[in-house]
């Protein structure tokens, strides 16, 4: 009688099951211009999500003020597991320390769902500097301190911050000369008019292995499996030096366990495949993966970090 219906018609007020996600389309929004490692990136594991969850995982390239609106559009987003955000320092870590006031927490407006990859960032000098080793730039440095330019691709970007952790570990005084994004201060580095720079392994690659500039050492705590042959920073007689970029994919907060779930199980087998691993390596990234607690335990550490070299460097905005 009535009361076998009671439990169907409760059952229809429930919402699908959680085995029914993706039922339509997911969008993995990229707060950075095309072309650059992040969009790259997004694009080197859209394509087997799609496979994977039987839906389309379409780019969605938001860029501006950092990266704060394409993140401010995705903590905005509808917790339902069809906004997705790749995420890098920028707007996860540093961008909170730089403007003081965003329209997003970064802790709290997102759940990580995984730590996709890794870049090193990479020491680089105009192969006329003579400097083969991280050593012989400092030595340059100091022997003639403010002589020596470097390029960033602006203020408060990854690259000035890595940069500026390098100068009092090192006890350089080198120059800043702030660029309007990578590729217009790559060309200044590449035709002499600047120096050095540092900047991650994706975004130097083409020119180092052309020829057009010369990697000293790579920031990361171990030698990086991209170029094993490089010593790290911290190796080449600055110890404590540690830089690197980390991509990883997240969701809006309350977005539901078990869409979480799926898409950090997906992407782990998608990590994990030697075709992935190698398309990633060619990009000069490594592939990672992990649970969402590790890629939260990181971004908080990554977080207090970028803050203290804000503080330290007395970095502003501009």
């Amino acid at each position: 009688g009535l009361l076998a219906l009671r439990p169907l018609s409760a059952a229809a007020a429930q919402p699908p099951v959680a085995g029914a996600y993706p039922t339509k389309p997911v969008r993995l929004v990229v707060p950075l211009t095309a072309g650059g490692p992040t969009d790259i990136l997004a694009r080197i594991i859209a394509h087997p999500l799609s496979e994977r969850l039987g839906q389309q995982v379409v780019v969605d390239n938001r860029p501006g003020a950092g990266g704060n609106i394409g993140a401010d559009m995705v903590a905005k987003a509808a917790p339902d597991g069809y906004t997705l955000f790749m995420g890098t320092s920028g707007p996860l870590s540093i961008n909170v320390s730089l403007y003081g006031k965003l329209p997003y927490d970064p802790i709290r407006d997102f759940v990580p769902i995984i730590l996709a990859a890794s870049a090193p960032f990479v020491v680089i000098v105009n192969p006329s500097l003579p400097a083969k080793t991280v050593k012989d730039l400092i030595a340059l440095a100091k022997a003639k301190p403010g002589s020596l330019n470097y390029g960033s691709a602006g203020t408060g970007s990854v690259s000035h911050f890595s940069s500026e952790q390098f100068k009092p570990l090192a006890g350089v005084d080198v120059v800043h000369v702030p660029c309007k994004g990578a590729g217009p201060y790559l060309i200044d580095l590449v035709g002499g008019r600047l120096q050095m720079a540092f900047e991650n392994l994706p975004t130097v690659w083409p020119h180092a292995r052309s020829g057009k500039l010369r990697m000293l050492a790579v920031g990361t705590k171990t030698r990086s499996a991209l170029v094993p042959e490089m010593s790290t920073v911290a190796e080449a007689g600055v110890p404590g030096y540690e830089s690197s970029t980390a991509f990883g994919v997240l969701a809006p907060a309350r977005t539901p366990a078990a869409a979480i779930t799926r898409l950090n199980r997906e992407l782990v087998t998608i990590l994990h495949s030697p075709d992935i691993k190698e398309k990633m390596k060619a990009e000069g990234v490594e592939a990672v993966g992990g649970t969402p607690q590790e890629y939260a335990a990181h971004l908080k550490a990554e977080l207090a970090s970028y803050a203290r070299v804000v503080k330290a460097a007395g970095i502003k905005a501009d």
